[in-house]
């Protein structure tokens, strides 16, 4: 593959399986990849029966294959570049609001009405936003994370918009139900 083609196929240990490679399915995968009430086993499981069509015919001996190939097509046919972990700085579901409208500005279309759009166009079109309401998000982000002094109009925007900067904390399950128990017991 030369990086020029949208593949909807992938190969996993001389096996070649179809693949769901909208980017909507793509995002289900990611947020599915990220959901803190299942164990790492659940969701890796799951990632791959979304991806790959044919999962079920997939020997379980190819799953760690199909897992570093999934990853490989999520960042866009690149390998990963080094193994730290980079801090966060976009929520694909809480910038959802601001990432479909700066797309939609690059691709000149309303993307969510498109009946197919392989995610490595979404890519393409989202590495593509210029200036903006979510450049401005990130960046206010990374200052305060790398605990740089924001700029008189970036701390106005941050006093305005702090809902929209700040990362929702997610609560699983068993937190929720402990904030409700508490809740109750303080009336």
């Amino acid at each position: 593959m030369t990086g020029w083609e949208l593949p909807e196929a992938l190969e996993v240990n001389g096996r070649e399986y179809a693949v769901n490679a909208d980017y909507r399915d793509i995002l289900n995968i990611i947020s599915r990849l990220n959901d803190a009430e299942e164990d790492e086993e659940t969701r890796a499981y799951v990632a791959l029966a979304l991806f790959y069509e044919d999962f079920e015919r997939m020997p379980e001996s190819d799953y760690p294959e199909a897992v570093k190939t999934l990853f490989w097509f999520i960042n866009g046919g690149e390998k990963e570049v080094g193994s730290r972990p980079h801090p966060k700085t976009i929520d694909w579901e809480q910038d959802r609001s601001l990432i479909i409208a700066d797309i939609n500005k690059t691709a000149g279309c309303e993307v969510r009405a498109l009946p197919f759009c392989h995610w490595w166009t979404f890519l393409a079109w989202f590495n593509g936003i210029g200036e903006g309401q979510l450049s401005t998000v990130v960046s206010i982000r990374e200052k305060r994370r790398r605990g740089k002094k924001l700029e008189a109009w970036e701390r106005e925007f941050y006093q305005e918009h702090r809902e929209m900067v700040d990362f929702k904390k997610r609560y699983t399950d068993e937190e929720r139900e402990e904030q409700e128990r508490l809740k109750r017991r303080l009336g």
